[in-house]
């Protein structure tokens, strides 16, 4: 039965109902109390390694053979990292390596992007197909592109003493060309660029044809301008990949003043032993580049992988 009260009305006006007090809704305080617990320990658990491997770092070899471990060092060597440093020039694979990912960087962001809006924008015979061919190289475990790209790299013709057939020399190996080409370009930027340019509204390039513009300061000047989650994002998974990667140029190269910092650590690595001291120490400082990167990045580094999925 309602309990809506009517109060008497004057001649001439219909009766008013008088309205019912609303009823305040309780906050989620309890969910919200979960979700932000189950968050710091999941981060918690992902730190964890990184303070690990700054405490053996400081440590003495003693101490790291010391059973149980101990959670900090008893004596802080702060001598580790510059000892680290002067058992290989790492001045010169740092240099490499800040070359080559910059490289990367650059060649991906310019041919990405340009291949990105192609294939949000402008429509040709074969788009999508050329598209489904992009999504279906991300599929592809990335090992097994090891050996066709070596032996390319291997057989270059012309170059490194090789004959218009690619015989005789040793082609691109131990050279820039072979550290930077191969890795200069990847199908996620692609398809990250493509998702970007989807988004952004049609209105903006039909004005910018009636104003004379032609298709390459469309690109440059109207919609990539737009586009700077993506750029970040992708500069940055560019330049973190290439930073970490150890395998390539392990294979191309022979030279110690072509060799970049992850090779360089292995160093530290022998054969009965391990200077876990000392190979905690460079691998830290090879770290910080990429938080302080991070740090910088994160905002656009967010709002891009926020965004990739809208068309």
């Amino acid at each position: 039965m309602s309990t809506t009260r009517m109060h008497p009305a004057t001649p001439g006006t219909p009766p008013t109902a008088t309205p019912k007090p609303r009823t305040k809704r309780r906050r989620p305080w309890k969910g919200r109390l979960l979700l932000n617990v189950i968050l710091s320990l999941g981060a918690f658990t992902m730190v964890i390694p990184f303070l690990w491997m700054i405490a053996t770092s400081l440590k003495s070899p003693a101490e790291l053979a010391q059973f149980p471990p101990t959670l900090l060092p008893q004596v802080w060597q702060w001598s580790n990292y510059s000892e680290a440093l002067q058992a290989a020039p790492f001045h010169l694979y740092f240099r490499n390596s800040f070359l080559i990912s910059a490289g990367h960087t650059i060649i991906t962001l310019v041919l990405g992007s340009m291949a990105g809006y192609a294939l949000a924008r402008i429509p040709f015979r074969g788009r999508e197909w050329v598209f489904m061919g992009f999504v279906a190289m991300l599929m592809i475990p990335t090992y097994t592109k090891i050996v066709p790209q070596f032996l390319l790299v291997k057989f270059m013709p012309l170059f490194g003493g090789n004959d218009i057939f690619g015989q005789g020399g040793t082609g691109w190996l131990n050279t820039w060309w072979a550290l930077i080409i191969p890795g200069g370009l990847s199908a996620t930027a692609i398809f990250l660029f493509r998702q970007f340019y989807l988004s952004l509204p049609r209105e903006l390039e039909e004005a910018a044809r009636l104003d004379g513009l032609n298709e390459f300061r469309i690109y440059a000047q109207i919609y990539t301008p737009l586009i700077k989650p993506a750029l970040a994002t992708v500069a940055l998974l560019t330049f973190q990949e290439s930073w970490n990667n150890f395998l390539w140029p392990l294979l191309v190269t022979t030279r110690d003043d072509l060799r970049v910092i992850q090779v360089g650590l292995a160093v530290f690595q022998q054969l009965d032993s391990t200077s876990w001291h000392y190979l905690m120490a460079g691998t830290t400082l090879a770290t910080v580049p990429m938080v302080v990167l991070f740090l910088f990045c994160q905002k656009y580094f967010i709002q891009g992988f926020t965004h990739a999925g809208i068309k």
